[in-house]
């Protein structure tokens, strides 16, 4: 049986009493695969930004992996993020989950004074920044020519000691495809893309896979849910909740749709308690399934 992979959300919130560093050792205490941070840069509230607060996590743990979830590829440029990636994984000793997406809306874009591109250009330029990032990681120079990106006579040194993955955070049918054709993993969310309509992306994924020789099983497929223990959050829509009985039960429905793991966005009171409790009885119930 395929052991399932949990993930921990580590908050990106610049806040009075919170140290992600002290919520990052205590998942790779408690046994966790890896930890990951969003990459929103321009929204409400003070917040670290993700590839630098990714940095410092793995500095200061020693076994957990840590993953981008997923960083918007319109913030940089891909030659600099495959860049980035190879540095991290080395001084990492190959811990980074490479996440990538399209980009979530135009808003933080314009406000950052990178503009506004529709999701259809977007989608393109995630498609590049594999392609680029890929064969940069690849012996020799490397050029290629995007309708977004390019690289040309690209030699960067050194290349990866070993496989980094890249995982896709994707849910419409393009990005689907993209995913099937070209990822290692794929990472949705669950406020993007609901249970009822995973069976139907998943297929996509797989159809896509096939379609370029690929074996689908090899994808990973993790997905994004908000998770709580904390009475106060039962009724909100579309968090995963109740006692550990009933989050065990509601996270075994999602494995059931074909996900290898979860990445878990601990929501309500109390988040370190609640760490310890589904690290200590839920997971462990979970853990060998697949």
């Amino acid at each position: 049986m395929a052991q399932v992979q949990f993930g921990l959300n580590i908050s990106t919130t610049v806040e009075d009493g919170f140290d992600p560093v002290d919520e990052a050792r205590l998942a790779e205490a408690m046994g966790f695969d890896f930890v990951s941070a969003n990459d929103h840069m321009h929204a409400a509230g003070a917040r670290y930004e993700c590839w630098t607060l990714l940095a410092w996590l793995a500095a200061n743990t020693s076994r957990v992996r840590v993953a981008s979830r997923v960083l918007g590829v319109p913030y940089r440029a891909p030659a600099v993020t495959a860049k980035m990636a190879e540095t991290l994984a080395r001084l990492s000793r190959g811990r980074l989950i490479l996440g990538l997406g399209a980009g979530s809306g135009d808003g933080e874009f314009t406000a950052l004074g990178l503009g506004t591109k529709p999701l259809g250009t977007r989608l393109a330029g995630l498609e590049e920044a594999v392609r680029i990032t890929r064969g940069l990681w690849s012996p020799g120079p490397f050029s290629f020519s995007g309708s977004m990106y390019g690289v040309d006579k690209a030699d960067v040194q050194p290349k990866p000691e070993q496989s980094i993955p890249i995982w896709l955070g994707t849910h419409g049918p393009r990005g689907l495809e993209v995913t099937g054709r070209l990822a290692d993993g794929w990472i949705p969310s669950a406020g993007s893309l609901s249970p009822d309509r995973v069976p139907e992306a998943s297929a996509a994924i797989s159809d896509a896979a096939i379609a370029a020789g690929r074996d689908p099983t090899s994808i990973t497929r993790i997905y994004n849910v908000e998770v709580s223990l904390d009475e106060e959050q039962r009724s909100h829509p579309g968090i995963i909740s109740g006692d550990e009985e009933g989050l065990r039960k509601g996270l075994a429905e999602l494995l059931d749709l074909g996900f290898n793991g979860f990445n878990l966005i601990v929501v309500g009171r109390d988040r370190r308690g609640q760490i310890k409790r589904i690290a200590s009885e839920v997971i462990p119930d979970l853990g060998s399934r697949g």
